[in-house]
């Protein structure tokens, strides 16, 4: 439900607040009092494109900002998953605008238009001239029959949506058996060919890092000698007089006077661990040098080895791992083009299978369209007798299209005769915009209960009716606002008796300025506005008395 509408800077706005409440929200005013730009508003919030005059005079910016309650466990879910988390269910979007850029947030974080958008196809449902426009377009009639459906279409269009997309994907796999016998043959020759490259050089996982380093330890292998004979001499390992003998000579220095000094202990224990050290660091080292002694054919052989490990990977993948992998799917590859007639066969079967188990769920799905179309085409002739269409005839034409899709093959056309005698045509070739107007309304009501959207708003609900029609109209919408909130600009008063909540928008000239101004308003408030609405230029004590009864009769009907 929407709580609150905040618009600061807006046109002729200077700030505005209005608190709204359930049921039904009805704003009036004179004509040019700017109704639309506090209906505007809301629709800039949610993304609408801002024009060049929308910022006011009394800042470098607009702000209009919207609070949503949301207690429904379904929408909080789907507000999680588009990470957005109302708090304490509170859900707020704003948006400041500013010359040549805007700025959306929700919950006080940045997010674009398009999760705006997603975010408020949950909260609000604005009808306005747009939407009843579109009934002139049949798609928007298969959207409303499957609306009125949604229960009994759930689960078999969910099936739908996942066979649809197995048979997409089935189709493109048959359309790639392209390859001619000639052009196969060469393909699996030069995949044979990778093959046995691969398998011949008997690789194995991290043998090229064990070559290469065998390789820059040989290819070193003379440096290497030299600075270890340099080590060896500097230690004592090759001549024996080094540091390990210098070290051995301390030793027995420190040893002769030990028995003047106990304390020397330590330090006797010192060289001891050091001679040990050293002594295992020559041993080591003449153990190396005595390997490191290599054939000339044994270098040539480590290079060779080297050269095809490298030569592979520069063909098949930068390591043995990535060439495993390119063995396997040539592997793959191979088998598929080796059973390529049989491959074909199978995927051609496949196709086909998907494809019946598709038209077999379209058909079920078109059945259950059919049979609810029935039901939902008498439900909206009901709607539209109340609404004063006296001799209306309505039906739902639900056939085969042309194409098939993943919501299936039908489409469906909403056929309406206004006239007595008239066989029923498309509603397109019928309907005034007056009339469009009111079948969007009577549909809106006999969806009430199957729309998830807590906020309506009706725009121009009112085009073209007078009277009679007014006072149906008026019944139709306070019908849809015992399940909805219902947010209204009216200009008859027969809406506007109708009011929960009731507010009055009016231009006045403050400090020098043109400026709009909302409130609501109450009881003998209320049967003013009643009273300017019925007798326009000369309110008179008649209009009033007319006025107060018709906010009565308003009253009693709702408590019925």
């Amino acid at each position: 439900m929407l709580l609150n509408l905040h618009v600061k800077n807006l046109a002729l706005v200077e700030e505005a607040e209005i608190e709204f409440g359930e049921g039904l929200n009805i704003l009036t005013g004179e004509t040019g009092a700017g109704k639309s730009v506090i209906l505007g508003s809301i629709n800039l919030a949610l993304g609408a494109k801002a024009g060049p005059d929308i910022i006011g005079r009394y800042g470098d910016s607009a702000l209009v900002e919207l609070t949503f309650s949301v207690n429904d466990e379904d929408k909080t879910t789907k507000f999680e998953e588009m990470d957005i988390f109302p708090e304490d269910g509170i859900v707020t979007v704003s948006r400041r605008i500013l010359p040549g850029r805007s700025i959306i947030k929700v919950n006080g974080e940045t997010v674009t238009a398009g999760l705006v958008k997603k975010i408020t196809e949950l909260l609000i449902d604005i009808h306005g001239q747009h939407e009843h426009q579109s009934l002139l377009y049949p798609a928007k009639h298969l959207e409303i029959l499957d609306k009125y459906a949604r229960d009994e279409l759930k689960e078999p269009k969910e099936k739908l949506q996942t066979l649809f997309s197995s048979y997409k994907k089935s189709v493109k796999e048959l359309d790639s058996f392209t390859v001619s016998d000639d052009e196969r043959k060469r393909e699996c020759d030069f995949l044979q060919f990778e093959i046995d490259e691969i398998d011949s050089a008997a690789l194995t996982e991290g043998e090229d890092e064990k070559v290469e380093s065998l390789y820059r330890k040989m290819s070193n292998g003379q440096k290497i000698i030299e600075e270890l004979n340099q080590a060896g001499r500097l230690t004592g390992a090759l001549n024996g007089d080094g540091a390990s003998d210098a070290v051995g000579r301390a030793y027995s220095a420190v040893n002769s006077v030990i028995r003047y000094d106990e304390g020397l202990t330590p330090l006797l224990n010192q060289l001891a661990d050091i001679d040990s050290m050293m002594s295992d660091f020559n041993r080591e080292l003449s153990d190396y040098m005595e390997d490191l002694d290599f054939e000339q054919s044994e270098f040539l052989e480590t290079e060779k080895r080297l050269d095809l490990i490298n030569n592979l990977k520069s063909k098949y993948g930068a390591t043995i791992e990535l060439i495993f992998e390119h063995r396997n799917k040539a592997a793959d590859k191979l088998k598929f083009y080796s059973e390529y007639e049989d491959n074909y066969r199978k995927a051609k079967e496949k196709s086909e299978q998907l494809y019946k188990e598709v038209i077999d769920t379209c058909e079920i799905i078109s059945q259950i369209r059919k049979t609810s179309a029935q039901k939902l085409q008498e439900k909206i002739k009901t709607a539209l007798l109340d609404l004063n269409f006296e001799q209306v005839q309505f039906k739902i034409d639900v056939r085969n299209a042309k194409s098939l899709q993943q919501d299936g093959y039908d489409e469906a056309e909403f056929l309406i005769s206004v006239n007595p005698g008239e066989e029923v045509k498309p509603l397109a070739k019928i309907a005034s915009g007056g009339e469009l107007s009111r079948i969007m309304l009577g549909i809106k009501a006999v969806l009430a209960n199957k729309d998830e959207t807590d906020t309506l708003i009706f725009d121009e609900i009112d085009t073209g009716i007078s009277g009679r029609t007014a006072q149906k109209v008026s019944e139709k919408m306070m019908v849809i606002s015992k399940t909805h909130q219902v947010i209204c600009i009216t200009h008859l008063p027969q809406i506007a008796a109708m009011a929960d909540n009731h507010f009055l928008i009016e231009k006045n000239i403050d400090d020098g300025f043109t400026k709009t101004f909302i409130k609501p308003i109450y009881k003998e408030q209320i049967t003013k506005e009643l009273g300017r609405m019925l007798g326009g230029t000369e309110i008179t004590e008649a209009v009033m008395l007319n006025a107060a009864e018709m906010k009565q009769f308003a009253n009693d009907m709702k408590k019925h």
